[in-house]
């Protein structure tokens, strides 16, 4: 259910694009996106820092396509997205724990070696690089209809193929629960 919500304002984004322009679709991100960060706000307590960081980036990017009506701005938001996370997985390696995020995120369910937790880690860095770089390929030589296309179902796609690479590597490399002691 939780998959569903985060993807929330990315559908509705998709479907106002079909119903309508790009600039319809960024506005509706935008306000999906508020709705999100105020739910999740009800609900927990707490913002949760993915949902507001989206929020952040969409205002700034979204409302720039829409001041300017420039759809470069909304196209170079996944970009940036992705970017920051490449360098927030990478910099926690050296911050706060000195754990690696991933690590941070799955510890309580499996037990892997430190340096199979960095691999892991590093693997996410490079593939948040790739995403960035091919959504800006998409942006570039191809057209909105084909970015809007990718944005949902190429990004998902390799998202979970990736998880699914991943969850075979890792339980290539568990450890077995400690003995009581």
């Amino acid at each position: 259910m939780k998959f569903l919500f985060d993807f929330f304002p990315i559908l509705l984004f998709f479907i106002a694009y079909k119903l309508g322009d790009i600039y319809y679709a960024t506005a509706t991100a935008i306000a999906a996106s508020f709705v999100q960060v105020l739910w999740s706000r009800y609900k927990k307590g707490y913002f949760e820092k993915m949902p507001l960081f989206t929020l952040i980036t969409l205002v700034i990017l979204g409302g720039s396509t829409l001041i300017f009506r420039n759809e470069l701005f909304i196209k170079w938001k996944p970009t940036a997205v992705y970017w920051l996370l490449s360098g927030g997985f990478l910099l926690s390696q050296f911050i706060g724990q000195k754990k690696p995020l991933i690590q941070r995120m799955a510890e309580n369910t499996i037990r892997l070696r430190n340096e199979i937790w960095n691999t892991l880690n590093i693997s996410w860095v490079i593939f948040f690089i790739f995403l960035g770089i091919l959504n800006l390929y998409i942006v570039y030589h191809y057209d909105t209809e084909t970015w809007v296309n990718f944005k949902l179902f190429g990004t998902m796609g390799l998202t979970l193929l990736f998880i699914i690479v991943q969850g075979v590597y890792m339980a290539r490399h568990h450890l077995p629960e400690r003995e009581s002691e």
